[in-house]
């Protein structure tokens, strides 16, 4: 049978600060992340495991690209980039600006993480979740279940994506606090918290990579040719890939190997094995309490109370993931080899604008600086956004106005699904193809 493995969402990034020159600052990051002045591509990170999500496994292309920046004839070569022959703009040409220059542009007080605020999100949510929850089950109505399977599920969503600010480290600067909040949050939807927070880290640090990319990431045109039909169809037919998440967690994606659940997975260094048995083993415990409970009200009751909100919420996942990196109006780069770097990388994600949904799920629809800098709480990515956009030019996409509710988004996305196939096996800035057999056949 066909193997179908789609990728996650939006995830946990290096931060790389630019030393003595141009544009340089004092960052307000922990200073376990701190890097000095030109720090060497071999200098020693700090593994504890807590702050593992934001700190860098390679430093080489950030030091190369401030290099290139920094010197007087980088800066020439550098800011023509950007610009192609007769001046029309190339978004995978290396931008005339580094992180040092984006990160001075976001006020200082959009970096301070309030755990207090961060916990009141969290009782919003519970609160909420049970609410919807008891009033559903007292109503029982045709009528209502519906409209509460929607409402669910998009809350499940937002407690992920709180849980998901626990693994950045991004809820507040208490590790112990991150830990216990993000396993409670995760594991009530039966998300494995180590297992996806860790291979989320692999996404931001290569977001933009073909080969190395965790979340949506392209398919070589062999590697596509090679999946049959079936696999085909369910990657790149509606509704199929909104139901991808729980696949990728147990298997990832094509060509890909390794489980979120799996302590010796290819997936985790050998010192992470302690936290894939806490996070497999808080999962285990959730679907203990969910088969007592199924067991108390049956199984039509508990289906209609928490499986159908848990798809809703799966499809969130999927689609927020998936337009992050796919579906604009122009082709975005992705990239191999010495032309990717981690800025350049950031720059070719998109932000959505989701109408009323925004302050549902926690802005994470500003995707581009949660992306540069994960650390930024989600209550202050809006304003170092607006903050940002002058220094990023082009290179940022305005995300198009929605209505209440996103519904446009659908289009792009079915849009997007019939036309980015795969790229080049070769290039190292390559674009998205279509399959012309796969589009006739529609």
């Amino acid at each position: 049978m066909a193997r179908l493995v789609l990728s996650e969402c939006c995830g946990l990034a290096p931060l790389r600060l630019r030393g003595a020159g141009r544009g340089a600052i004092a960052a307000p990051a922990p200073a376990a992340l701190a890097a000095g002045p030109r720090r060497p591509a071999a200098a020693a990170i700090h593994r504890d495991w807590a702050l593992r999500v934001s700190a860098p496994t390679r430093l080489t292309p950030a030091v190369e690209e401030d290099k290139r920046s920094s010197s007087p004839q980088g800066e020439e070569t550098v800011a023509a980039s950007g610009a192609a022959e007769g001046g029309e703009f190339d978004p995978g040409a290396a931008p005339p600006f580094g992180l040092a220059e984006i990160r001075a542009a976001i006020p200082k007080h959009c970096w301070v993480k309030d755990p207090w605020r961060s916990m009141s999100y969290v009782l919003r949510d519970v609160v909420v979740v049970l609410g919807l929850a008891a009033a559903a089950a007292r109503l029982d109505s045709w009528i209502v279940w519906p409209l509460y399977w929607a409402a669910q599920g998009t809350m499940f969503w937002a407690l992920f994506v709180l849980g998901h600010d626990c693994g950045h480290g991004s809820f507040s600067n208490n590790p112990k606090l991150n830990s216990v909040v993000g396993h409670i949050l995760h594991s009530s939807i039966l998300v494995p918290y180590n297992g996806w927070r860790i291979s989320h880290r692999t996404h931001h640090q290569n977001h933009g990579h073909v080969e190395k990319d965790e979340s949506w990431h392209p398919l070589p045109e062999k590697l596509y040719k090679s999946l049959d039909f079936m696999t085909k169809k369910l990657r790149f037919t509606m509704p199929f890939p909104l139901l991808a998440f729980p696949l990728y967690l147990f298997a990832r994606s094509p060509g890909k190997s390794g489980s979120h659940f799996n302590p010796s997975s290819s997936l985790f260094q050998p010192n992470e094995k302690k936290d894939i048995i806490t996070s497999t083993a808080s999962w285990l415990a959730m679907v203990g309490v969910l088969a007592g409970l199924t067991f108390v009200m049956g199984p039509i009751q508990m289906l209609k109370l928490y499986a159908v909100p848990y798809l809703v919420f799966v499809a969130w996942l999927d689609m927020v993931t998936y337009l992050h990196h796919h579906g604009h109006e122009d082709k975005l780069p992705w990239y191999r080899g010495k032309e990717w770097s981690y800025l350049r990388g950031g720059l070719t994600t998109l932000d959505r604008d989701y109408g009323l949904i925004n302050n549902i799920h926690h802005d994470i629809g500003t995707h581009v600086i949660h992306h540069l800098f994960p650390q930024i709480p989600h209550y202050h990515l809006v304003e170092a956004t607006e903050a940002a956009k002058p220094v990023l030019g082009k290179y940022y996409k305005e995300p198009k106005k929605s209505g209440p509710l996103p519904f446009h988004l659908f289009g792009v996305l079915a849009q997007s699904l019939k036309q980015d196939h795969y790229v080049s096996d070769t290039g190292d800035v390559v674009y998205y193809q279509t399959d012309s057999k796969t589009k006739s056949s529609e």
